[in-house]
């Protein structure tokens, strides 16, 4: 694997029960570059990212991340170097935790504070990178009371608390009102713009993808549907074969719209 390529997908096929999740998956992401993966419910996205975070293996096929293969090395030790946020990781959090101890879990890739020591500048630097997303204030509150989007801005701050080499985040603006996505969206773009880390990042809506994104891969029953430069790949005919029905697409301002022609094939 170059030492230039965070990723490396290579005819990866995933079954989960006797039913094909992904099929026949080639994908590559060099370093740096910023990738959204969009796709239909149940179209393989959030196995992707799992796969990629070091959760699941794939059925066949082999998969490279920081240039070390999937099932010959310690994924232990190299989950450190990946910041990743999802809700499947929220749901495992402990209600009870402090934000500011959600945030310092991400220096081992644990869910539970309890399990490490962690010091006065693990705990100042948790704090910083709450107050950089907006929820300084929130230091102290307990997890489970937080609103969504204030969970959302916990976990990204969790993310990025290695200063990780690649960042995976599965659905970040799910549930999100439309002021609450907004904000978001330009937390996101701002992270784009200033981080070093590769980036993947999931979502179903086109309009959710922050400016400072360079890629795109569209997925569909566990198949790639394209994938590429984002504003050469991201097309309608191509977002109309991905979700099936017939689909506009528009970029302006640096921002993605789709709406549908009412054709459902």
């Amino acid at each position: 694997m170059p030492s230039d390529v965070t990723v490396e997908f290579s005819r990866i096929r995933f079954v989960r029960d006797g039913q094909v999740i992904l099929d026949d998956i080639d994908w590559t992401i060099a370093k740096g570059e910023r990738w959204v993966i969009v796709g239909p419910n149940g179209s393989g996205k959030t196995s992707l990212c799992r796969i990629a975070g070091l959760y699941n293996h794939p059925s066949s096929g082999s998969v490279s991340i920081l240039g070390h293969r999937l099932g010959r090395t310690d994924i232990r030790a190299l989950r450190t170097r990946l910041g990743i946020s999802s809700q499947l990781l929220a749901d495992k959090i402990q209600p009870g935790l402090r934000a500011s101890e959600v945030v310092m879990t991400g220096k081992y890739a644990t869910l539970a504070a309890c399990w490490h020591d962690y010091t006065d500048a693990d705990s100042a630097k948790a704090i910083a990178l709450l107050s950089r997303f907006h929820c300084g204030g929130l230091a102290h509150a307990k997890f489970g009371n937080l609103s969504t989007g204030e969970r959302q801005r916990v976990l990204l701050a969790r993310a990025l608390f290695n200063d990780p080499e690649l960042l995976i985040l599965d659905e970040p603006t799910a549930g999100l009102d439309l002021a609450g996505r907004e904000r978001l969206v330009s937390m996101l773009s701002k992270v784009a713009h200033d981080e070093l880390a590769t980036i993947v990042l999931v979502t179903h809506h086109v309009d959710e993808i922050p400016p400072n994104f360079t890629h795109i891969l569209m997925i569909s029953d566990g198949k790639i549907v394209a994938q590429g430069a984002l504003h050469s790949t991201l097309t309608s005919n191509r977002l109309s074969a991905c979700f099936g029905i017939d689909l506009c697409v528009k970029n302006e301002a640096n921002r993605w719209a789709a709406w549908g022609s009412g054709s459902v094939s």
